[in-house]
């Protein structure tokens, strides 16, 4: 089946509007919608057959329309998710999702009220490098998880913030833990399972913002492996890098910023595990469609009734439990327990 979809927002749209751009089977990009004209024209004539509006109204209104793919900046997120499940359409949405666990309860509750479908966006998750990791885990091969570091460190300068709603808690809704290191911390969490502690310092050293861009957290995750995060976006280049240490082998992944998991990892056996037992699985693993191309394929296949490995709605709000249990913890000085509960001080939102 092909879908057709409006995508709001031409920021991060084009991003989007590229991985819908190579899956033209799958997918036909409708409109583009954005209050900036001269800017969402651009991005629509870059699809032959486009079209574009300044209405979000029209938007929900045009039944052609099959799926809205929520690409505003995040403190618009929740009214605009709300408005378009009431609207009967099926809705991707950037991260993060919303600004507060209670916005994802409510959220929830709508989804089950409307019967809707909502796709979140963690675009790491699809590629190589992620496909080889979970074939051997399909495999049997690493054993349990020791230890591991992640690194997020990236240059953004003030030419970056000078777009107004950026560097703000009302429009940002927080900073590199939010809006940056969100998507690797999901991918830990797609290979270990859930962050069960976290102890986290956050600090503004590199831009004259309001929210952090610098972060040391410590984690332990539920199954009992530790890992440590860093986070910084005053770095002389722009570096993502997981490291994980298993009983069978350790993995180190690609260093691309934005696409980490696009090309094949690096693996080393660990005694009693063979190379030879490594190599034979990833010999069988196929390139996949990664970043933005992948995950939409598994929309794609999810929306048809296939077997798929899409972002669900309880990931994103693992991504959001996570993040509120930083900031709690940045704010006590000490580790915070996950999960957070509803009568948490952050429940209802982290912005100061």
């Amino acid at each position: 089946m092909r879908h057709s979809v409006c995508i709001v927002g031409a920021g991060i749209g084009a991003e989007h509007l590229a991985g819908y751009a190579a899956l033209p089977e799958r997918y036909s990009v409708h409109s583009i919608c954005d209050l900036d004209e001269a800017r969402g024209r651009a991005l629509a004539d870059r699809q032959p057959g486009t079209g574009f509006t300044t209405s979000l109204d029209d938007v929900l209104r045009d039944q052609t329309i099959d799926i809205v793919d929520v690409c505003l900046p995040p403190h618009l997120h929740f009214d605009t998710c709300l408005r378009a499940l009431d609207a009967g359409k099926k809705v991707i949405c950037e991260k993060p999702l919303v600004s507060s666990l209670k916005e994802a309860d409510a959220l929830a509750e709508r989804l089950e009220a409307t019967g809707g479908f909502l796709a979140p966006v963690f675009q790491y998750r699809f590629g190589l490098g992620m496909a080889q990791l979970l074939a051997l885990m399909d495999a049997g091969l690493p054993g349990r998880a020791f230890a591991g570091t992640l690194e997020t460190h990236w240059d953004r300068q003030a030419d970056y913030y000078a777009v107004p709603w950026r560097g703000t808690w009302a429009g940002e809704q927080g900073g590199a833990i939010l809006g940056h290191a969100i998507h690797i911390h999901d991918l830990l969490s797609a290979a270990l399972g859930p962050v069960a502690k976290v102890h986290a310092e956050l600090a503004t050293r590199v831009n004259d913002i309001e929210v952090e861009d610098c972060a040391a957290l410590s984690l332990r995750m539920e199954s009992g492996a530790v890992i440590t995060s860093s986070v910084t976006l005053g770095c002389a280049e722009n570096i993502s890098r997981v490291r994980l240490m298993f009983e069978g082998f350790s993995v180190e992944s690609d260093h691309a910023p934005y696409s980490p998991a696009e090309k094949g990892w690096h693996f080393t056996a660990r005694a009693p595990t063979t190379q030879a037992q490594i190599d034979a699985v990833l010999a069988s693993v196929a390139t996949p469609p990664s970043g933005y191309t992948g995950l939409f394929a598994a929309i794609a296949d999810a929306l048809d009734g296939k077997d798929n490995r899409r972002v669900t709605f309880a990931d994103a709000r693992r991504s959001l439990e996570f993040v509120t249990a930083v900031y709690a913890s940045a704010r006590i000085g000490g580790p915070e327990c996950l999960p957070i509960e509803r009568d948490h001080p952050l429940y209802a939102g982290w912005t100061p």
